[in-house]
Parts: C-alpha cells; sequence; structure tokens
C-alpha cells in the first residue's frame, strides 16, 4: 500500500507534541514492509538534509517527496482561497495520505485520513493564539469534509469534534497516543539525573512542568500554588519549580508572575529541553506538574508515567482518561487544590511510591505499535 505523509510538521524545527507523535506514527508505518511510505514536504531552495532531517526517515526505507519550487508558508496563506490542488506538488503516487495536524487542503489524490487533536480553538478560544485560531476557523470544516476518514486520539476529543464540528461519529476513529517506552522509563541511573540536571542549572530537588509555556497550559497558577506552598512553609526546604519547554503564545504574562511574587530563585526555566533529556528529567522529579486547562490527549503526564513520576494533572478534559488512578486529579482552576497536591507528594514517600508503581503500569498500555494498528485498520478499510 502506497502511503504519503504530509511532513512539513516533523521534518522542520524543533519537534513539539504533535510532531513527536507523527514521528512515531511515520517510523512505526515504515517498519511494515507492508507499506511504502513516503514524506511530502516543501524544501522551497534547500538542498535535502540541508535543512531537514530527511536521512533520520529514510534509514527506515521512507522515499523523499520534496517540492523545491514553492513556499510552504505561501502555501499555506494561499490554498484557503485559492483552491490550488495538493498533487500539483506532489504527485498522485499514492492511494492514501495521512495528515497530522488537522487541515487536509484541495485536490488530494488518494484517501484523504488527518488526525484532529482536540477542539481548544472552539472550546477555550482565549487560550490559543489567534492566527492559529483564525486559521482553524477558515479551514478545518472543510477539511474535515474532504477528509475520507478521521483519527482522535481520546474520546473526550470524539465527543468535543461531534460537538463543535457536526461530524458524524462514524466517520471518527478514537487512536490513543503511544509512548516511545525505549526513551521513557524509570530505569536512568542517578548519575544520568545529575548530568542532566547540571546541564539545565538545576540544584537539589524539583517539581517539572514540561511543555510549550502558554496559557492553555495553566502555567501561572503552578507558579501562584507553588508561591504559597513556600509561604506556608516559611523556612523548610522546598523543592525548586523546574518550567521547561519553549516560548508558545503570550508567554511574557508567566515570567512577570514570578517576577511579581520574587520568587526568581526558586523557579528555573530551561528553554526548550532536548529529546534525549526529557525523560532523565522527568525521572528525576519529585512530581511532574501538569494541570492544563484543556488537553486533547495530553502526552507529557503519560511520559512522565512511564518515567516511575508522581503526575499532578487536571481531572477536566481527555486527562482523566488518559491517567485514571495513576495520578493526582485536580480542579485546574484551583489554586489550593494544586497547591496541597504539591505538598502531598512532598511529604507523602509512599504516595509517591505508590503512584509511580500506577504509573509505569499504566503507562505499558500505551505503546505506539498498539496505536499504528488501529491506523492500519483505517487504511484497509479505505483501500
Amino acid at each position: 500500500m502506497k502511503i504519503a505523509f504530509e511532513s512539513q510538521l516533523f521534518l522542520g524545527g524543533n519537534k513539539t507534541g504533535i510532531g513527536w507523535c507523527a514521528d512515531n506514527i511515520v517510523k512505526e508505518l515504515a517498519a511494515d514492509p507492508k507499506y511504502q511510505c513516503q514524506c511530502d514536504y516543501m524544501a522551497y531552495h534547500q538542498e535535502d538534509g540541508q535543512r531537514y532531517p530527511v536521512h533520520e526517515y529514510e534509514k527506515y526505507g521512507v522515499k523523499m517527496n520534496p517540492c523545491k519550487w514553492f513556499h510552504p508558508m505561501i502555501y499555506k496563506l494561499v490554498w484557503p482561497f485559492f483552491p490550488i490542488p495538493y498533487s500539483m506538488f506532489f504527485g498522485k503516487d499514492r492511494q492514501i495520505t495521512q495528515f497530522f495536524n488537522f487541515v487536509v487542503p484541495p485536490g488530494v489524490k488518494g484517501k484523504k485520513v488527518t488526525i484532529v487533536h482536540d477542539m481548544a480553538y472552539k472550546a477555550y478560544p482565549e487560550t490559543v493564539y489567534y492566527k492559529t485560531r483564525r486559521w482553524l476557523q477558515l479551514t478545518l470544516k472543510g477539511s474535515c469534509r474532504r477528509a475520507d476518514a478521521i483519527i482522535t486520539v481520546s474520546e473526550f476529543s470524539k465527543q468535543e469534534i461531534v460537538k463543535y464540528l457536526g461530524v458524524k461519529p462514524e466517520k471518527i476513529t478514537v487512536m490513543p497516543n503511544g509512548v516511545d517506552l525505549d526513551l521513557y522509563h524509570p530505569n536512568y541511573t542517578e548519575e544520568q539525573v545529575e548530568k542532566a540536571k547540571e546541564h539545565y542549572k538545576i540544584q537539589g530537588e524539583y517539581f517539572l512542568y514540561l511543555g510549550t509555556l502558554e496559557p492553555r497550559k495553566n502555567i501561572e497558577r503552578v507558579i501562584e500554588a507553588y508561591d504559597k506552598l513556600i509561604k506556608e512553609n516559611a523556612g523548610e526546604e522546598i523543592p525548586k519549580l523546574v518550567l521547561a519547554g519553549g516560548k508558545g503564545w503570550l508567554y511574557d504574562s508567566i515570567f512577570e508572575s514570578v517576577h511579581k511574587l520574587k520568587i526568581e530563585d526558586q523557579v528555573i526555566f530551561t528553554g526548550y529541553v532536548d529529546a534525549e533529556d526529557v525523560p532523565v528529567l522527568m525521572k528525576g522529579a519529585k512530581a511532574f506538574l501538569f494541570p492544563s486547562l484543556y488537553e486533547g490527549f495530553g502526552m507529557p503526564p503519560l511520559e512522565a508515567m512511564a518515567c516511575g513520576t508522581p503526575v499532578i494533572t487536571s481531572n477536566c478534559s481527555s486527562l482523566p482518561e488518559v491517567v485514571g488512578d495513576a495520578g493526582i486529579l485536580v480542579d485546574p482552576l484551583s489554586v489550593e487544590e494544586i497547591k496541597g497536591a504539591m505538598a502531598g507528594v512532598m511529604r507523602d514517600r509512599d504516595l509517591c511510591m505508590k503512584l509511580g508503581q500506577k504509573g509505569i503500569e499504566r503507562a505499558q498500555k500505551y505503546t505506539w505499535k498498539h496505536s499504528v494498528e488501529i491506523l492500519k485498520q483505517v487504511y484497509e478499510k479505505l483501500v
């Protein structure tokens, strides 16, 4: 079966959540000899390998299919208004084209499958970058009509897509994200953890948030809860708060909160963390904090659980579905609940051990191999 992947998302720049999901799906499919895989991407005035890590995928047997005569940003701006066929850039030699980032452009040959991760732009529009929000408002309904099948990552997200876009439930298949258990595991040594901590200038124990610094992740309430924890335990050694990840939309207010509360000495901003360091920092953390306002799935808590680290996350959206009873669920709007959960893991060693073991066991259920088997079944039905 000939499968093409729209690959701009994961071939360019530092990967974030959706990019890593796409990366794992491509590699898992490419490992099956039944599938002839290729990556579609626009590489305007770029030589292969000069900017895009094509060799990383070629070694898995994935063929590269670049368009070198058109710019990706121009295409993104133009196609919602002028339906230039996708096939004009990437050809027609495919049975299925897989899109990973919500939208399906016009003029794609063969069957079209897309992954719609969440409905944040509808449910929490104030937390989504206005350009992203406008883009999805402009393109997503038409994309869902063009798609022959829609994949989403949780039962919660499926219900949200039906609710907000009016898509028929039978057109949507739930394929949970997986965890790379070769990367996310509890067996990192103390020496490896200390080396990673030294690289990111972390000393002593720490609470960890890892993800994009943006409003939807609820980081300002985490900072407020942490400040209360410090003030209510004056004279006690409180683990540092490590906020790791790249700057997203409206990140300035996060830095301003730390400055306003005068806790700069206790809070560490690491910036973007290299992929190989992420699980090591997760393993070393006292707890992983992820009280997000809204998630279609929520990969970071699952990855932290796979590392045996206690997780504090939200009791809403998809997060209870993913975490189950293997984490501490809090109201993300309650600073008191977030603070109380942090105090609990700080003081209760037995609780930490119990959550760590439960998390490891639950994470074993989420593998990319299992997830991609669901995707293969969708492909078989279409072809």
